[in-house]
C-alpha cells in the first residue's frame, strides 16, 4: 500500500510537471497580419482599434490617409473602408446604437469632430463638433453617452455626447494643479465612472457619470510629468483600473475601490494603448518602440508573455467573439493578431514565461498534496505499529 500510495504522488508530481510544459510551449502568438489603409504599407499612422461585438468586426483609423478600415474577425481581411474627414485617431463602439464613435483630429485652428458610423452600412451618419485636437475616447454603456478628450482645448475639457441626439450635451474641466491634457479614456462599468489619463500632470481624473464632475484625481508618477500618463483599460473582474506611463516604461495598477494605486509594472519601452481580456484575466500593453505587446496578468500584476508584432505598435482591441486581440501598427499600416497558438508559430515570437496557474488550480493541487501526503504518512504509521504487533520474538 506504501508503495501504490508513493506512485500516486509521484503521479500527481509528473502531472503538474507536464501541465507546466504544456502551457509554457502552448501560448500566445501572432496568427495573422491584416494590411490597412488606402495603399497598405505606403499610408502609415494607423492609430485607432476598437471591436463590434455585433457584427464581429474591427474598425481601425488610418490617420495617415484619412480613412477607416473595417475587418472582419472570420476572414481577417478589409471588407469596407470609410471615407473620414481628417486624421481619425482613436475610436470607441456603441453596441446600443451600432455605431462607431472616431475621433477626427484638427487641421490648424479648426475644432475637431466626432464621426458617427452605422455599422449596418459602413459609412458616417453625421459629424459633431467637440474640442480641439480630441484624443481618447469612451462609451458609456448606462447613460448611452460618449466621453471625448480634447487635448488641444485650454483649459482642457471633456466633451460629453448623447448617443440618442447625436449633440454635445455636457463639458467637463479636467482636473489637476498645472497645465494638464487628458489623454486615454475608460469607462469602469462597477462603479459608474470614467477614468480619464493627464499626460501633463502624470495622474488619473475620476469622472462620476451621474454628475458629470471629476469626483478625484490620482497621481500616478513622481515627480509629475515624468511618466506621461496615456493609455487606460478597465479590468471589470478585479475592478482595477490599467493605466500605461510611456516616459517610464510601467503600467500602473489603480484599485477604483480606494482610487489609489496599487502596483506599478513594468513593459517594454513607450507603452501607449492597452486592453483587457476577460476571458484570461490578462491585460495586452502595446510597447511602440518594441513593436511588441506586453502580457500582463491580473492575478499576479506582472508580464506573463511578450508578443512581437508590427513596427510601432499602437492601439489594442479585445474581439470577445474569437478570443482574441487586434494590434494596430502605425509605422507599417498593419493589424496584427494575437490569439492562442504554438509558440512556434513563424509569424511571432512569445517570451518563455514562468507556467501561471489559476487560483483554484493552485488550490487543487495543493490540496490533492496535502492529502496525499497525510495519507502517506498515517499509512506508514499503521505499516509501523503493525509491524511491531506481529513482529517475531527472536529473544
Amino acid at each position: 500500500m506504501k508503495v501504490k500510495v508513493w506512485k500516486l504522488l509521484s503521479l500527481i508530481l509528473i502531472t503538474i510537471f507536464a501541465l507546466s510544459f504544456a502551457h509554457s510551449v502552448y501560448g500566445l502568438a501572432v496568427t495573422a497580419t491584416i494590411l490597412v489603409g488606402t495603399s497598405g504599407t505606403n499610408e502609415p499612422y494607423d492609430y485607432g482599434v476598437t471591436y463590434d461585438s455585433v457584427k464581429g468586426e474591427v474598425f481601425v483609423t488610418n490617420a495617415g490617409s484619412d480613412t477607416v478600415s473595417v475587418i472582419s474577425d472570420k476572414t481577417n481581411a478589409v471588407v469596407a473602408t470609410v471615407p473620414m474627414r481628417f486624421a481619425p485617431y482613436a475610436l470607441a463602439y456603441d453596441q446600443g446604437k451600432g455605431e462607431i464613435f472616431v475621433n477626427n483630429g484638427n487641421a490648424q485652428t479648426q475644432l475637431g469632430t466626432v464621426s458617427v458610423i452605422s455599422d449596418s452600412t459602413n459609412t458616417v451618419v453625421t459629424n459633431i463638433t467637440v474640442g480641439t485636437d480630441p484624443g481618447g475616447i469612451a462609451y458609456d454603456p448606462d447613460k448611452g453617452e460618449i466621453f471625448v478628450a480634447n487635448q488641444g482645448d485650454t483649459p482642457p475639457d471633456i466633451s460629453v455626447i448623447s448617443d440618442s441626439t447625436n449633440t454635445v450635451v455636457d463639458t467637463i474641466l479636467t482636473g489637476g494643479t498645472i497645465a494638464d491634457w487628458p489623454q486615454g479614456v475608460a469607462y469602469d462599468s462597477g462603479r459608474g465612472e470614467i477614468f480619464v489619463a493627464i499626460q501633463g500632470y502624470d495622474a488619473v481624473d475620476v469622472i462620476s457619470d451621474s454628475t458629470n464632475a471629476v469626483v478625484a484625481t490620482i497621481p500616478t508618477e513622481f515627480p509629475p510629468q515624468a511618466g506621461v500618463a496615456y493609455g487606460v483599460a478597465y479590468d471589470s473582474v478585479k475592478g482595477e483600473i490599467f493605466v500605461t506611463h510611456s516616459g517610464v516604461n510601467n503600467v500602473t495598477v489603480i484599485s477604483d475601490t480606494t482610487n489609489a494605486v496599487v502596483a506599478t509594472v513594468p513593459v517594454g519601452l513607450t507603452p501607449e494603448d492597452l486592453a483587457y481580456d476577460p476571458s484570461t484575466g490578462q491585460i495586452f500593453v502595446a510597447n511602440t518602440v518594441n513593436g511588441t505587446v506586453s502580457v500582463i496578468s491580473d492575478s499576479t500584476n506582472s508580464v506573463v508573455s511578450t508578443v512581437t508584432v508590427g513596427n510601432g505598435a499602437f492601439a489594442v482591441a479585445y474581439d470577445s467573439g474569437k478570443n482574441e486581440v487586434f494590434v494596430t501598427n502605425a509605422a507599417d499600416s498593419t493589424v496584427s493578431v494575437i490569439s492562442s497558438s504554438s509558440a512556434s508559430s513563424t509569424s511571432a515570437t512569445s517570451t518563455p514565461t514562468v507556467p501561471e496557474f489559476g487560483n483554484a488550480t493552485l488550490v487543487s493541487i495543493g490540496a490533492a498534496i496535502v492529502v496525499v501526503t497525510l495519507c502517506t504518512v498515517a499509512i506508514s504509521r499503521k505499516n509501523r505499529n503493525k509491524s511491531r504487533t506481529h513482529r517475531p520474538d527472536f529473544y
